[in-house]
């Protein structure tokens, strides 16, 4: 049995009770729907605007935030892996490349320098990921700024390296005659007799005796810089300029296979032993200047003797004899 309601009315001091038809139960009915969903609405509003819910397109964007945060962090170990590479390469260049060819090292201030003063990832601020992101930049500018580095270090050492072998080729290293071809050492470097006067001078050479007409070679790659009999008590000579401050001078000779102006190999023939100018016998005297002072020539032998014959020819050039001129 449907229950029945009643409302008081003061007016007969009765309770009268209500009728219930249709038109009351729709717009009671219409009344209810319209404020659940006003409600519904309200509340699905709020929740939108928390964090207690999330649409579909900010679910999608959340994972693409934490996809890019993955690859950040994949790139932030890729970045470290290539910094202990070059900071490997830093160190070989350091103290094996540029040692070898006696190259001051890169010091590790401006491998790093160019960072200092305002701040260049001011524009990467304010973001969720800020730090992340600055970091990461700032890692690929430090090591962009260490490959420039490098990269202009290894153009230096291919330079030096060029200019290693080009030095090793023309530095004056053999003897200027073949042992074979050699009578002896008439004399060396240092405080000689005169043959002329009979007194002590310093002669600033050393002299190989050999049969005129004995063939003179080259002692390192240059160029030849005079070859003339222009020059005081040398006679007919040749003079080599072996680049690096290095010149080596070859006198007494009988004739010349090179002309002036041009280059030459190590061990190319150049002259024939003589006895022209200042001289005594034939022979060839041979002298070796670096940066326009002379040197002693025994010390530039390596590279055509022995050690048994260095050290035979370093006792005969150290003997207190005359020289031939």
């Amino acid at each position: 049995m449907a229950k029945i309601k009643y409302y008081y009315d003061p007016e007969t001091l009765s309770y009268i009770p209500i009728e219930n038809n249709n038109s009351i139960k729709i717009s009671n009915l219409i009344l209810f729907l319209t404020s659940s969903l006003l409600f519904g609405v309200i509340v699905l509003f709020i929740l939108l605007n928390t964090s207690l819910i999330n649409t579909p397109q900010e679910l999608l964007l959340n994972r693409e935030v934490k996809n890019y945060e993955l690859q950040f962090e994949l790139l932030s170990r890729r970045i470290e892996q290539m910094e202990n590479v070059l900071t490997n390469i830093e160190d070989r260049d350091n103290n094996i490349y540029r040692v070898y060819f006696e190259a001051s090292p890169v010091p590790k201030e401006k491998r790093l320098a160019g960072f200092g003063g305002i701040n260049r990832y001011k524009n990467l601020e304010g973001f969720d990921n800020s730090d992340l992101i600055i970091k990461t930049t700032k890692d690929i500018d430090i090591l962009s700024k260490q490959l420039v580095v490098q990269s202009k270090s290894l153009d230096e050492i291919e330079l030096l390296g060029e200019k290693k072998e080009k030095f090793l080729a023309s530095i004056p290293s053999i003897q200027p005659i073949k042992n074979e071809d050699l009578k002896r050492v008439a004399s060396g470097y240092g405080w000689r007799t005169d043959p002329f006067t009979k007194k002590m001078r310093r002669h600033f050479g050393m002299d190989f005796s050999a049969v005129k007409g004995t063939p003179v070679y080259a002692s390192g790659d240059g160029k030849v810089k005079r070859a003339d009999n222009r020059s005081s008590g040398y006679g007919k000579h040749i003079r080599i300029d072996h680049g690096f401050g290095y010149i080596s001078l070859y006198a007494h000779l009988n004739d010349y296979n090179v002309r002036r102006g041009q280059n030459v190999k190590r061990g190319e023939l150049i002259g024939y032993v003589g006895n022209t100018g200042r001289s005594v016998a034939p022979h060839l005297h041979y002298e070796i200047l670096k940066d326009g002072k002379k040197i002693n020539p025994i010390n530039y032998y390596y590279g055509n003797l022995s050690p048994e014959e260095y050290s035979a020819l370093v006792i005969q050039a150290s003997q207190q004899n005359q020289a031939l001129d």
